[in-house]
């Protein structure tokens, strides 16, 4: 049996629609061709939340360290200042928050969304999921990976 799983299209839709307002549009999100496997986990940074009750999965969102510092910045309106890591940590939420919900709505419901859980490094996943959609973009050539996991 296959497990009801959001479109890539979709996916990819959604991911645009959040990074335009959050980042604006004069720099888009570009499909990355190069990624065939994880982003090194000495440099970046992840963040998954979980959507459970009619639909459940998990949003992962992989970014490389200067990328997930680079969206700190523009979000908190901040040029050189230094950053720390629970402002980077709260950027790197956010957009998985914002993600996450956005899937949660195109699947079957009601269902709740998880807190977000951030790390400086890859985040796991358990072992009774699946990849189901996986969106590889690079932003100012900095890449940017958003999976959905699902149990099989």
């Amino acid at each position: 049996m296959t497990a009801l799983a959001p479109e890539l299209s979709d996916v990819h839709a959604v991911v645009e629609q959040v990074w335009s307002s959050f980042l604006g549009d004069e720099e888009p999100l570009l499909p990355r061709y190069d990624a065939s496997g994880p982003l090194p986990a000495d440099d970046v940074w992840s963040a998954a939340v979980s959507i459970h009750g009619g639909w459940a999965g998990t949003v992962t969102i992989e970014l490389s360290a200067t990328l997930a510092q680079n969206l700190t910045r523009l979000m908190l309106a901040m040029d050189d200042e230094p950053l720390d890591d629970a402002d980077v940590a709260d950027a790197v939420g956010e957009l998985v928050n914002m993600v996450g919900g956005n899937i949660k709505s195109l699947m079957p419901g009601p269902s709740t969304l998880t807190l977000p859980y951030v790390a400086a490094g890859r985040a796991a996943h358990a072992s009774d999921t699946t990849e189901v959609a996986r969106l590889d973009a690079a932003w100012v050539g900095e890449p940017v990976r958003v999976s959905v996991h699902t149990t099989s």
